[in-house]
């Protein structure tokens, strides 16, 4: 049974009435339990435990935090169906969905307890004292990277295990050795919940202090500023709108001691398309492209809602195969009715600005929260000269830009926002005549693609999923992969200390067997 309280080092807490409820978007009734909003008072017991915490266990062996990874992972997939179907009634998404992304949950957490054990995130580098050398000694120094402290997570909408309690910040950070509190997304407040008990029983089962780990709920601004500003806070993770994020990192940057918030916010995920690609397999990337816009009801951060291409005949008949494949497709159902919303503002917003033409919508549904499909095409001048254009529509829809010409086309790449993902689509010989636009699509986006479709963000050492802002707000980071954890630590050298005193990642001795650089050189021997 759910309990509708915080979890905060270990302990259900509820010092104010329950009055947040989740809603099923498929019928818009309430789901049981109410929820608790969190005070004050617990979110800075839930920061000075994680403080607490941070000190307690700082020199816990990396395996102990390895191990909690996995046993995150284990006490997921024992929640089993439980945690399917509370998932599916939250959001109206379909329970194979829940499985799939439980599977990429737990692989995520599985995936950093083995960052951990190789240890060679830490960038262990160290360089010899030089006694003798003229004209000044050369001090022993030795560098690595270490936990910053606690971490504040904020759980999306759209992947309510990959991106929230247990998803990629708290997998990343806690890696790092961070202790996390996640605020809970107020549209799936029972699945966070659940997941929150596993984070916890594995928490305790590896014996590491309570206050590794807490969950609290709020739909209020004001508590969700407090925890970007409580002073215990080192960093924060955040995956949602502009709006929101922008305000999060305004207001850590505003703090006497100003913290990093990476938050991944509004991306449009712009495709260009090159006319020989289009006259040779144009029905093929139409059906792909509606696939990718659709997909999820459209609640990826990336899918398509952005298309250009050169006026052609080719690209009269594109539009018009994305358009009849648009108009057969049924409402979908989306994540609650703040999102519903939304996405009919900004579909609205389209059809206000002169020039912009619906060529199709989806049909009815029979749902509480329905989102119907849109395709609008708009001329490249036009789009130029309305911001209002550039803006993501959070939602099934795609946006078609058609240039007069190749000059034209370029000007529009040169001049979008920064975006998680951009697409070319080329034939051979267009990819390697059109080098300098592929260099323009990839200084604005995080990850560049070429003939494929940007939903799918592999889990692996090599992704990267971020982009120049407003995709982010620092685009320098990723929030899935490996490389993720980065985000959490920072650098510290160590002059002249004594053994004693230092981490082993830095010892002589070099107990953990790391890759280290030595004087100038990779090595994992000892220092003799």
């Amino acid at each position: 049974m759910l309990h509708g309280q915080h979890l905060i080092a270990g302990h259900p807490s509820a010092t104010a009435s329950p009055t947040l409820r989740a809603a099923d978007p498929t019928t818009g009734g309430p789901l049981d339990p109410a929820f608790a909003e969190a005070t004050s008072e617990e979110i800075d017991y839930a920061l000075t435990q994680a403080e607490a915490a941070f000190v307690a266990d700082r020199r816990q062996p990396a395996e102990t935090r390895a191990a909690l990874l996995d046993a995150m992972a284990d006490e997921i997939e024992a929640l089993g169906e439980r945690l399917v179907a509370r998932a599916s009634s939250e959001t109206g998404l379909p329970p194979a969905r829940f499985r799939g992304e439980r599977g990429r949950t737990c692989g995520q957490l599985r995936m950093f307890a083995n960052v951990v054990r190789d240890g060679s995130w830490v960038d262990a580098r160290i360089d010899t004292a030089l006694p003798d050398r003229e004209p000044i000694p050369r001090p022993d120094l030795r560098r690595m990277h270490v936990a910053l402290g606690p971490v504040v997570v904020f759980g999306a909408s759209n992947f309510p295990l990959a991106f929230s309690v247990a998803g990629g910040d708290t997998a990343s950070a806690l890696a790092a050795g961070c202790p996390v509190v996640v605020k809970a997304h107020p549209a799936h407040p029972g699945t966070s919940e659940l997941v929150a008990g596993a984070v916890t029983k594995a928490v305790e089962a590896v014996g590491l202090h309570p206050g590794t780990f807490s969950l609290v709920h709020t739909r209020s601004i004001e508590r969700s500023t407090e925890l970007v500003t409580h002073p215990l806070t080192k960093a924060v993770g955040f995956t949602g709108s502009l709006r929101a994020g922008r305000a999060l990192f305004d207001a850590a940057a505003a703090r006497p001691e100003p913290i990093p918030v990476y938050a991944e916010m509004g991306s449009i995920n712009p495709v260009v398309l090159l006319p020989n690609a289009l006259a040779t397999n144009g029905e093929a990337i139409a059906d792909g492209l509606v696939g990718s816009v659709t997909l999820g009801a459209g609640q990826f951060c990336t899918n398509p809602g952005l298309v250009i291409g050169i006026q052609s005949e080719a690209l009269t008949q594109f539009a018009e195969r994305v358009a009849q494949t648009i108009q057969k497709a049924s409402a979908f159902t989306m994540l609650h009715s703040g999102i519903q919303s939304g996405y009919e503002a900004g579909v609205a917003q389209w059809n206000s600005v002169d020039g912009v033409t619906m060529l199709a919508t989806g049909g009815e549904g029979d749902t509480a929260t329905p989102a119907r499909a849109a395709v609008a095409t708009v001329d490249a001048q036009t789009f130029l000269a309305s911001p209002a254009l550039h803006e993501e529509v959070f939602g099934p829809a795609t946006l078609l830009v058609q240039a007069a010409d190749a000059d034209e086309l370029a000007t529009v790449v040169a001049t979008i926002d920064g975006h998680l993902t951009g697409t070319l689509w080329g034939a051979d010989d267009e990819l390697a005549a059109h080098e300098a636009l592929a260099a323009t699509l990839a200084r604005r986006v995080g990850r560049l693609l070429v003939r494929g479709f940007p939903t799918g963000v592999e889990v692996s050492p090599a992704m990267n999923h971020g982009g120049p802002y407003p995709a982010t707000t620092n685009v320098r980071s990723t929030s899935v992969g490996t490389a993720a954890i980065e985000r959490f630590a920072r650098p510290i050298c160590y002059q002249n200390v004594p053994a004693a005193l230092l981490p082993p990642e830095l010892q002589d001795a070099n107990p953990r067997g790391l890759w280290r650089m030595v004087d100038g050189e990779q090595t994992r021997e000892p220092l003799t």
